[in-house]
């Protein structure tokens, strides 16, 4: 048995599951989600807990056990409390501001960028107060959309290896690089 699919998911009273043909919607405070799955697998509710079994021991029915029970738990846990990331726009005169309900990033090109938020996420955008570093906090409650959110406004400028100016994750460490080394023997070198 998948160590991780024979676990089943409890849920909170506030979450409500409706089990269709291949597909899923749960409900909860902060909205709903709905995400189809493969039919061959079970899914059931039972008591206050959510539970999936597989049909037989095949490498596609293991592989796909494990992976629809931590979706369906990343749905729970999303309609429950949501999800956010948090970027931090480093380097000299990188910003990140709100227009709108857009996020306007301005990060060392000619131009600004302005990145609308797609359904179902919001952007917040501010200023850390101890390192004056801007920040942008991404929210909603499809940890799938999330991640992928944060990671299209991380690829406007990734981290460069040599002075680490660009987007990057909270917490996420840059290997820096040695510049250019000079010559020990001073200017110029042989002529």
């Amino acid at each position: 048995m998948s160590r991780i699919g024979k676990l089943p998911i409890p849920l909170p009273t506030s979450v409500k599951v409706e089990v269709g043909e291949g597909s899923v919607t749960i409900s909860g405070p902060k909205g709903s989600l709905s995400k189809p799955f493969d039919p061959c697998l079970g899914i059931a509710v039972d008591g206050s807990t959510l539970v999936v079994t597989r049909p037989t021991d095949e490498q596609r029915h293991r592989s796909l056990h494990g992976l629809t029970r931590t979706i369906l738990a990343n749905m729970v846990e999303g309609v429950t409390n949501g999800y956010a990331r948090t970027l931090d726009v480093v380097g000299v005169g990188y910003r990140a501001l709100m227009v709108g309900p857009n996020l306007s990033l301005s990060v060392g090109y000619s131009h600004g960028i302005e990145i609308p938020p797609p359904p179902g996420v919001t952007f917040e955008a501010g200023v850390e107060q101890q390192t004056r570093t801007p920040f942008v906090i991404i929210r909603g409650i499809d940890k799938e959309l999330v991640g992928q959110t944060a990671a299209q406004i991380r690829s406007v400028r990734r981290p460069e290896p040599y002075k680490g100016k660009g987007i990057r994750y909270r917490g996420e460490q840059v290997r820096r690089k040695a510049g250019k080394q000079g010559k020990a023997g001073g200017k110029g070198g042989k002529k």
